[in-house]
């Protein structure tokens, strides 16, 4: 039988190191520096013991926490559209959670688009995370709602493009944005319906 540490490593445990790596890095146990170093390793891990070795000086490094979904789809209490790498998009007729959670890693890229979107509520909170330079995360959506970015952490290149907020119509949503965005960007983009 395998050795566990012998198995090949695939993209939702090398993303669960990733997600270890970015708390580490929050409590001031790893440096900037150490997370870029340790995030690069982890995404080129080939084996689950490659990642182990990513992450054995840290607190719960003995017991890794269950993967998660990447993408949960619409309709749970939370939607997560999360990648590494590729694209991952929301858009067309659905119906908007409350709370929504978009994460793009070394190469990825995400896209919600609201434009056709029903949405329930008054206010929707977005957690946006971006830790690539080539990560990027767009939100459409149409005129009449607002994006409020005040909430984000941009760290070292990280960057939010909100140009042109919009004036809140009297149905319209405010979609609240949380998170950090470390280095790539988020685009807003105010479209008519």
């Amino acid at each position: 039988m395998n050795d566990h540490r012998e198995l090949r490593a695939g993209d939702r445990e090398r993303e669960r190191v990733a997600e270890m790596l970015r708390v580490a890095v929050a409590e001031g146990r790893i440096t900037l520096e150490e997370l870029h170093e340790r995030l690069d390793r982890a995404y080129s891990a080939r084996t689950l013991g490659d990642l182990d070795d990513v992450v054995a000086d840290l607190p719960g490094s003995e017991e890794l926490p269950a993967a998660g979904p990447l993408v949960t789809l619409a309709g749970a209490d939370v939607l997560e559209l999360h990648t590494l790498s590729g694209r991952v998009e929301q858009t067309g007729q659905w119906v908007v959670p409350e709370r929504m959670s978009a994460k793009a890693g070394r190469w990825g890229k995400v896209r919600i688009d609201f434009t056709r979107a029903r949405c329930p509520h008054r206010e929707v909170v977005l957690d946006v995370e971006i830790t690539s330079w080539f990560g990027d995360i767009v939100i459409v959506v149409p005129r009449g709602w607002r994006v409020r970015d005040d909430e984000v952490v941009r760290r070292w290149m990280g960057a939010v493009h909100n140009l042109v907020p919009e004036p809140l119509a009297p149905d319209g949503v405010t979609v609240r944005l949380t998170g950090y965005v470390q280095t790539g960007d988020v685009w807003v983009r105010y479209r008519r319906v």
